[in-house]
């Protein structure tokens, strides 16, 4: 299954005095691109607050390689690196001219709407297969 990168531009208020894209942002631009992905999976957020779903972040982690400056468009490359039954775990790449400039990693689980974490393998297997398929070995 083919999965296009995420593209953005890097706004003004995203940057600390430096000029440079301040570090909280790239969590931020993770979130933006898990959105992407489920979307292009066709399980967006229309179908999450349908079906009454969450994926809260349970950890995250980014290691920054490079600075993103002000109005350099980046391409964030999300993979899934590990997937069980009621946990999920994403692995990302921001990209910008031919250079990693920040690499990451955040680990979820879904719940319903009672907070209640839920195995996606049962309840949604097909949206736990897709997610599988995108597994990078």
């Amino acid at each position: 299954m083919q999965i296009n990168p995420y593209y953005r531009k890097a706004f003004f208020h995203e940057t600390d005095q430096m000029g440079i894209i301040h570090h909280s942002n790239y969590l931020k631009w993770f979130e933006e691109s898990r959105f992407d992905l489920l979307e292009q999976l066709g399980f967006g957020m229309d179908f999450l607050e349908r079906e009454g779903l969450s994926s809260p972040v349970l950890d995250i982690a980014c290691s920054y390689k490079a600075m993103v400056h002000f109005n350099d468009e980046v391409a964030i490359k999300i993979s899934v690196k590990k997937i069980s039954s009621a946990r999920l775990i994403f692995s990302y790449n921001v990209w910008h001219d031919g250079e990693i400039k920040a690499s990451g990693e955040s680990g979820h689980c879904f719940i319903n709407q009672a907070g209640k974490i839920i195995s996606l393998k049962r309840e949604y297997p097909e949206l736990h297969e897709i997610l599988s398929q995108l597994v990078v070995k």
